[in-house]
């Protein structure tokens, strides 16, 4: 089999397979299940960040509150303004065990009710390239040029959301989105990308998920 008919055959693999993504949803219930003011009063998705090299990425707790229906949501960074400087980067809490804490504060406090926000999400997690493999070569001549190769990567996206009763000062479940998947490139003159969208499939799983929880709707049964 000569080089472009192999590397035809390669693209053609890989157009067959495609960006797959594999993903699992899970709910711990610990608290009361939401009331109608869930459906009421807004809520605010707040993802994790700190000065520490470690921060949920921004574009994914946007999508997240996005894709919720259930309830208004108020946005992070409207949120994260009215509460200047206690979200900041530098001074933000690491975790849902620094809330009660944060909120006992008066100014806190008084700021929160101001806006009207019964229930807070807490989203924990990040997306890494977890494997890479393969190779690609590039040339440019007189006569043109073009890539020849094939790469692909393997990406994971973990994420954990928090409810979060700013009321009663507790947390009322968690929910965690895993989504996996490999992405590939093959290339014969121009590069192809076939991505696999694992943040996106784990937004839209989290998503749903947190409408059914704030809904009132009982957990699926595994």
């Amino acid at each position: 089999m000569n080089t472009v008919a192999r590397a035809m055959l390669t693209i053609a693999s890989a157009l067959t397979l495609g960006g797959c993504v594999s993903a699992t949803i899970e709910e711990v219930r610990t608290g009361p299940a939401a009331s109608a003011l869930a459906m009421e009063s807004p809520i605010v998705v707040l993802g994790r960040r700190h000065n520490n090299g470690y921060e949920t990425e921004s574009q994914f707790v946007d999508c997240v509150g996005k894709n919720l229906k259930a309830t208004k949501v108020l946005p992070e960074q409207q949120f994260v303004d009215a509460l200047y400087p206690w979200f900041e980067p530098r001074t933000a809490p690491l975790g849902t065990a620094d809330l009660p804490r944060l909120f006992a504060n008066e100014a806190v406090a008084k700021r929160v009710e101001a806006l009207g926000v019964r229930y807070l999400i807490w989203v924990d997690g990040v997306t890494n390239t977890t494997d890479q493999a393969g190779s690609m070569t590039c040339t440019i001549s007189p006569g043109g040029g073009g890539c020849f190769g094939f790469v692909t990567w393997a990406r994971d996206a973990s994420y954990e959301a928090t409810v979060w009763d700013l009321e009663t000062q507790q947390s009322m479940g968690r929910i965690s989105s895993d989504a996996s998947g490999t992405s590939y490139m093959p290339a014969m003159v121009v590069p192809v990308p076939i991505i696999a969208r694992v943040q996106a499939q784990a937004c839209s799983g989290l998503a749903n998920q947190l409408d059914a929880f704030l809904s009132g709707a009982p957990p699926e049964a595994s």
